[in-house]
């Protein structure tokens, strides 16, 4: 924690913002990676949602765990993350809030390189189940160790009748996945668009199971990724809460409304990725961003549902109460 909390102070410092308008509020924003997921808070940012609503907001890269970390430690006002995080992250007495849920459905999805599933006789129209089958003896990468990917993962094994710590893995930075499945360090990976779209649109891959299309059912409403911030800082900065809030919920409508500038202000934040992958892979968000983007009970219930049915936790460490883990004032 010590050490994250020297690193993110050092970025401040470095980083700090200059020419903040008159009355804008200044707060901190804690990303964990490159990702579609995001979508909401990056049109936020570019295109000026979070100024309209009076704040300046300071934007961090901390990866993986790292953001929700910092979050806990304090030493940023909110951070995005897994919504898995937030109910494991109770478990553990680091009690934090969602203000915001960007989707109500799980956004990862696993890919494989075509070649290999032609030779093991892969028919992507086949139950679930034997799809899932597919997984066993490949290397598959992930972002990081027992995180959202990794647990979807899990689950999708599982589902093939697999022990999922018997699955061969690799730990692999999201935009560096596409480039060590092409170089076949890596046999497919299990991450969120728009790094799955990249070999799909390629035709250099196949997918292997989709939770924004359906793999498995049960998985609606959840809440993949969720912006987050500490009960104290609400309670002492209500406006600034507010001000994310309705940016954040401003976004979504341009998602639904205006797709169009959304997927443009989307691919200056992935210049390098193919138009097509980046069409794609907006087009998959847009089904699953919920307008405006609201937690709820079910949702994050749903969330420490998937906890325990990836073996992420156990049963017994399951919540008995979601009371005060996320609200919606602020998005409306």
């Amino acid at each position: 924690m010590r050490w994250i909390a020297a690193l993110v102070m050092l970025a401040l410092t470095l980083f700090a913002p200059r020419g903040r308008a008159a009355g804008e509020e200044d707060v901190t924003l804690a990303y964990p990676a490159l990702s579609v997921s995001f979508t909401l808070p990056y049109l936020a940012e570019d295109m000026g949602l979070f100024a309209k609503e009076g704040l300046a907001v300071k934007h961090l890269d901390i990866n993986g765990l790292g953001s929700i970390n910092a979050l806990i430690a304090g030493s940023v006002d909110f951070a995005l993350a897994s919504g898995l995080s937030l109910t494991r992250a109770a478990a553990k007495g680091q009690k934090l809030v969602a203000i915001a849920a960007l989707h109500n459905r799980l956004f990862v999805q696993i890919v494989m390189r075509k070649s290999v599933a032609e030779a093991a006789g892969f028919d992507p129209k086949a139950p679930l189940a034997k799809r899932a089958q597919i997984l066993k003896d490949h290397v598959i990468g992930v972002d990081s160790i027992n995180a959202v990917n990794h647990g979807y993962l899990r689950l999708i094994a599982k589902i093939g009748g697999l022990d999922p710590d018997t699955l061969k893995l690799a730990v692999v930075a999201p935009p560096s996945l596409p480039a060590a499945f092409e170089s076949k360090q890596i046999d497919g990976f299990a991450m969120t668009p728009p790094w799955p779209e990249q070999p799909l649109t390629q035709g250099t891959g196949v997918l292997i199971a989709s939770a924004p299309d359906g793999d498995p059912a049960n998985l609606v409403p959840l809440a993949n990724s969720v912006l987050l911030t500490r009960p104290d800082f609400c309670a002492k900065r209500e406006s600034a809460c507010a001000k994310m809030g309705h940016a954040i919920a401003a976004a979504s409508f341009v998602v639904r409304d205006h797709p169009d500038e959304a997927l443009r202000a989307l691919e200056k934040r992935f210049s390098t990725l193919d138009p097509k992958a980046m069409a794609a892979s907006f087009a998959v968000l847009r089904e699953i961003t919920p307008v405006p983007p609201t937690p709820s009970l079910d949702a994050v219930r749903a969330n420490e549902n998937f906890n325990i049915e990836a073996g992420l936790i156990q049963p017994s460490e399951a919540l008995k109460s979601f009371d005060g883990l996320f609200t919606d004032k602020y998005v409306h």
